[in-house]
Parts: structure tokens; C-alpha cells; sequence
């Protein structure tokens, strides 16, 4: 593990990383995406996991050092090089730990150009509205992103052709997908009425089976849906009156 201490001095935190550490929690997607990459590559010897909490949270004065968004992931390096974006994190390990664990190289300049698209459509235009899931939303922007999530859906749905997006071929973009399609398959059928997220998708239906058969990709989902449990039992969607606007008759939820 990382010898970090909470409430360390910006100045000092650089040098306190004996190995990367990536500052991350189990329910995040983001950050799930970057798990999956250590873990299919068996590395957690080599990187550490740790919680934003050891630096005091996102907020304090320590993270913020390392990343001034404050946001995860973010890995951080012992020569003091502070990494942010979880696309650029799994790219760099899968890149820095190339001969460790399994490849996520791609053979054709086509599979490389595939995964790539599907890691722009989940970063552009999935990632930055997936909160209308479970954030706080007036209704209507609310409604008009779930069904912009449903639009994305079938966009990934005629691009994953299985097992992988990259055919036979594991690619980053599975490091980026399946994360957030285990938010979408938890919460899109229990609080918003879908029937099945892949009932009408059955190329990410077949996708998801692959990942899921997977003991890697299986972990990081049970990572993922622990998460949402423990948000579910705290009523999360009721005391944000999502329930109540998804109640409303003059909004289409379940796509």
C-alpha cells in the first residue's frame, strides 16, 4: 500500500508514493474502468488503490495539490507526476505495464479506430449526462438525457459486435463501457420502468454476457452494483425526488 498519511502538505505529497497509486472508490465508473485494467493485468502488486479519504478528500487541500479539479480517478506517480481522466490512466498502464497480465493491444488499425470511437461516445456524449440517473435534475433536463442515454445505447448497440468491441480482441473501450452499462442495468429497470436494457439491444446483451462471464470484468461489476445497493437502501432516488418526477405521466422514461 501507498505510505500517504491524511492531511499531508500539498508540497510534500509527490514524495510520499513509493509506487503509482490510484485514488479511486468501488462504486465509481470512472474509476472502475482504471480497476479493470489493473486487475486483468494482475498488477495490484505493483499499483496501490487507495481512497481520496487517506488525503483528506476530493476537496482538501492535499488532493486538490494533485488534481485541482478535484475529481477521480487520479493516478498518482512517485516522481511526483499527478495523472487525472480515466481514459489517460488506463491508457498509461496499459501502456506502462504492456508485458504484465493481459494486452489490451489491438491488431488492425481498424479495431484500434473502433475502440477508439466507442471510448469518444462514452466519454462525449454518455459520461457527461449519465448523472441524470441518479443526480439531482430539474425533470425535464432529467427526461430528455435518459432519453439521450437511450439514443447512445443503440448507437453502441450496431458499433459491439462481440465478445469484445473489438471482436475476439480485448480493447480499452470494454475498460470504459461495461462500468457504466452496470449503472444503466442496475438503475434504468429498478427506478425508471425499462424492461431490460439489452431486451432490444441483444449485440450489448451478448457484449455484457461476455464481460460478465468474465471473473475480472464479474469483480468490478460487484465492485460497481455493492455501491448502488448501499446508495439504494439509503433511499437515494426518493429523497431526491427522482421517484417522484419519473411518476409523472407527461415524461417518457423507460426506453
Amino acid at each position: 500500500m501507498a505510505t500517504v498519511v491524511p492531511q499531508i502538505s500539498p508540497a510534500s505529497v509527490p514524495s510520499r508514493f513509493e509506487k503509482p497509486t490510484l485514488f479511486d472508490v468501488p462504486i465509481s465508473n470512472n474509476g472502475g474502468r482504471c480497476r479493470f485494467v489493473i486487475y486483468k493485468k494482475n498488477i495490484e502488486r505493483l499499483v496501490a488503490i487507495e481512497s481520496p479519504k487517506v488525503l483528506g478528500g476530493l476537496k482538501s487541500e492535499a488532493y486538490l495539490a494533485l488534481n485541482p479539479q478535484g475529481l477521480m480517478p487520479l493516478l498518482a506517480l512517485p516522481d511526483g507526476t499527478s495523472l487525472p481522466e480515466s481514459q489517460v490512466i488506463a491508457a498509461y498502464l496499459a501502456d506502462k505495464y504492456r508485458d504484465e497480465g493481459a494486452s489490451f493491444d489491438l491488431p488492425t488499425p481498424e479495431l484500434r479506430a473502433k475502440d477508439m470511437l466507442v471510448q469518444r461516445i462514452h466519454d462525449q456524449y454518455i459520461a457527461p449526462i449519465q448523472g441524470a440517473m441518479y443526480k439531482d435534475m430539474e425533470v425535464a433536463q432529467r427526461a430528455k438525457a435518459i432519453e439521450r442515454l437511450a439514443f447512445q445505447l443503440d448507437v453502441l448497440n450496431g458499433l459491439v459486435k462481440g465478445p469484445y468491441v473489438g471482436g475476439d480482441h480485448l480493447g480499452l473501450a470494454d475498460a470504459a463501457l461495461f462500468p457504466t452499462l452496470t449503472f444503466m442495468r442496475f438503475i434504468l429497470p429498478q427506478f425508471f420502468g425499462w424492461e431490460d436494457l439489452f431486451v432490444h439491444r441483444q449485440q450489448l446483451g451478448h457484449y455484457w454476457a461476455a464481460i460478465e462471464a468474465d471473473p475480472v470484468g464479474a469483480k468490478v461489476i460487484n465492485e460497481i452494483e455493492s455501491g448502488l445497493e448501499s446508495w439504494k437502501e439509503a433511499g437515494r432516488w426518493e429523497e431526491r425526488g427522482i421517484m417522484d418526477q419519473v411518476a409523472q405521466k407527461d415524461y417518457r422514461w423507460s426506453f
